[in-house]
């Protein structure tokens, strides 16, 4: 009899809840991680006593009532509303597109006016492409300026798309950003979804709640053993890491996108006001600002600690010894995850989970109802 009936290879959200279902029907399970710490991604690194989102904002949120009862039953959620602001060279815009941010760009006061200023900026990008032979967006500058005007798109999507992709728009595929959330209220909640928030207290706090009475093994390299010794450790393996590293890039190498942060402490109370600032001129190089603080305090809370922290997040393409953060799902490498992901079936004793063993851009919500869908939740 091996050990372990699973070994769960990662300790973010999806191994995390893997091994909590798994525990509570008794299973024996083993958590490894290659860094130093449990969480993944969304662990939070405390500074100056403030939980600072050490791999990027994680803002959860969802309208499955099922998960949401599920993660506050785990951890009781506060009520952060993630409302960011663009700020294009010193000038601040709401986000999402909804009404303030048209006041903002145009001076328009009822949604009639809003709706005439982008209708007629959007009918001449449509002349422009038909006089161009064409009548469908082939790029996403084209399905950017049809989809919400020129305005808009110079000054709160270029030059931050372009920093976030690497790339110009018009050498970007338009499915990209196929839907633009417009609306025509006075609305600054960027989710649509029925919940949002954080866990009191950080996400270290909901990753030990599902972790409890776990076995966990930090520093420890999946990769670093030959797979036959693993075999021996457990009867399942629930894999999370690069799904073409697990094949050993036997058809070459997945891309992604990366973010490297400066993070830095300030003493002052508050320095922007708001946990996330976009800037979205192409001339600063980094995409955005977080103040971490304010995802957790509100009111005079933010002034009861004389300190803030901010993180820079500079979007860059990945290479080999850096944390891989998003999928490039362009033509090319979907078919190579197709291909990788052919192999992946041809593995009875193995499930592959997550973003990165799935090649797949997911919320954290989703990654939670996968798990309790797995389970029969």
């Amino acid at each position: 009899m091996k050990p372990y009936d699973y070994l769960i290879v990662g300790s973010g959200l999806f191994g995390a809840t893997f091994a909590h279902f798994a525990h509570k029907q008794g299973k024996r399970c083993l958590v490894i991680d290659k860094r130093q710490h449990l969480g993944g991604n969304v662990y939070c690194e405390n500074i100056k006593g403030i939980n600072v989102h050490k791999y990027g904002a994680h803002i959860f949120h969802t309208s499955n009532k099922k998960v949401w009862d599920f993660v506050n039953a785990i951890v009781p959620f506060n009520r952060y509303t993630n409302a960011p602001v663009a700020n294009y060279k010193g000038k601040l815009y709401n986000l999402p597109f909804n009404m303030n941010t048209f006041y903002q760009m145009w001076g328009v006061t009822t949604p009639d006016e809003a709706l005439a200023k982008l209708n007629e900026q959007k009918a001449e990008a449509m002349a422009k492409m038909k006089s161009e032979g064409t009548t469908e967006p082939r790029n996403l500058e084209e399905q950017a300026k049809v989809l919400i005007g020129n305005d808009i798109y110079e000054k709160l999507i270029k030059g931050y798309t372009e920093k976030q992709w690497g790339r110009k728009c018009a050498e970007l595929p338009a499915f990209i950003i196929k839907r633009l959330p417009v609306r025509m209220v006075f609305d600054n909640n960027y989710f649509n979804d029925s919940y949002q928030g954080i866990p009191i207290g950080g996400y270290n706090k909901l990753i030990d709640a599902l972790l409890q009475g776990i076995e966990t093994k930090t520093d420890t390299d999946f990769f670093a053993r030959e797979r036959s010794y693993w075999a021996t450790v457990a009867d399942k393996i629930v894999y999370t890491g690069q799904l073409d590293e697990f094949f050993d890039f036997r058809f070459g190498r997945l891309d992604f996108r990366t973010v490297r942060f400066e993070t830095e402490v300030k003493p002052t109370p508050n320095y922007q006001g708001n946990a996330v600032v976009n800037y979205t001129d192409a001339a600063v190089p980094y995409t955005r600002i977080i103040e971490h603080k304010h995802f957790e305090l509100f009111g005079q809370a933010v002034y009861d600690n004389p300190h803030t922290v901010i993180s820079r997040e500079y979007s860059t393409e990945w290479e080999p010894g850096i944390e891989p953060y998003y999928p490039v799902n362009d033509s090319k490498n979907n078919a190579l995850a197709e291909r990788y992901r052919s192999l992946a079936e041809q593995e009875p004793n193995v499930i592959f989970g997550g973003r990165l063993a799935e090649y797949k851009y997911y919320d954290m919500a989703p990654v939670i109802e996968k798990v309790m869908t797995l389970f029969g939740y």
